[in-house]
């Protein structure tokens, strides 16, 4: 029996001209490159310049991916913007995008998952071009997290950085087949309210009317980390019958390398086959994963036809995985 799925017509994505290293942050805070490299496997992150907001990040990366899909901003009926740090409170980010590509029918808005975004967004693009409520989609991570860093906290301003990327999907009817389907294959996605402590914005409209800091227990984060990303990856490998045997890449979100090397390695993962870029983008939360895509699309890692494994982990906590077949 054929299935409707969504399908990856293109990806793209855009980072910020500025790039700060570590040295260079070790010249403002007690830090180094070592100790940084040490913990995150983190270089270099970008930063966006005075006056770019999330907005003009995302338009370029949305423009980047309708480029490599070879289609038009007008055949675009959904955008879905996963971000934490909006332009304005509202409205959405994803009609500054809308009206930023010169598209003024459909449907955009914005999702908040923090670092799981992406994954989220895509999630719920795919639901609504699977029902045939729309058939082509923007999905796009964007974030500038550089705006809500305490600077002066070694522990944590030095493992963001700003980015965006961007996916466009088409509802395209497949044969049905789990393992031979072009398109998003399953995806599965959770959250737990009681770790917010452990990961959060101290600010908000509501609260106390400020944007407030990103504060983290960094341990208590990793430790959650592996178990929570490879549980919702033996739930994707147990909906379609595969494993990491049958995955071609595996793109995870970009926070920690030693987070990455350890999920891949409880996962059977060969190295070979991780999608890498925390040395040079650092973590760029909703961002991470669609810049990755892009970089691995760009170097010819990612053909036509490969089994991608998607997962991220944020704050909430929100986990959650997709398998997309490009």
């Amino acid at each position: 029996m054929t299935q409707i799925r969504s399908v990856v017509l293109g990806c793209g994505s855009y980072l910020p001209e500025q790039v700060v290293t570590n040295a260079q942050l070790a010249a403002r805070i007690d830090t180094s490159d070592e100790w940084i490299v040490q913990r995150t496997g983190i270089r270099e992150r970008h930063i966006a310049a005075e006056g770019e907001f999330t907005s003009h990040l995302a338009i370029k990366a949305a423009q980047a991916a309708l480029r490599d899909a070879g289609v038009d901003a007008q055949s675009i009926e959904l955008i879905v913007l996963a971000t934490s740090t909006p332009d304005n409170t509202f409205p959405a980010t994803a009609v500054a995008v809308q009206h930023g590509l010169g598209i003024n029918h459909g449907a955009a808005f914005d999702l908040q998952a923090v670092c799981s975004g992406f994954v989220f967004a895509l999630a719920t693009a795919d639901n609504f071009l699977r029902t045939g409520a729309y058939k082509r989609a923007l999905v796009i991570g964007a974030e500038t997290f550089s705006r809500i860093l305490d600077w002066n906290d070694r522990g944590t301003c030095v493992l963001f950085g700003d980015g965006a990327g961007a996916v466009v999907l088409e509802a395209q009817e497949q044969p049905g087949n789990a393992a031979t389907d072009r398109g998003i294959v399953t995806t599965h996605l959770r959250s737990d309210g009681r770790h917010k402590a452990k990961l959060f914005v101290d600010g908000g409209p509501s609260s106390t009317q400020t944007v407030g800091h990103l504060r983290m227990e960094g341990r208590e984060v990793f430790k959650h980390a592996v178990g929570m990303i490879t549980d919702v990856i033996v739930d994707a490998f147990k909906a379609t019958g595969l494993n990491a045997d049958g995955i071609d890449w595996f793109v995870p979100h970009q926070a920690n390398k030693r987070i990455i090397d350890a999920s891949a390695h409880k996962l059977h993962i060969a190295p070979e086959k991780v999608v890498l870029t925390v040395d040079r983008h650092g973590n760029t939360s909703a961002a991470s994963i669609p810049l990755a895509l892009s970089v691995a699309r760009r170097d010819g890692r990612i053909k036509k036809g490969d089994m991608v494994l998607l997962e991220a982990m944020g704050g909430g906590f929100t986990w959650g995985s997709a398998l997309v077949r490009w």
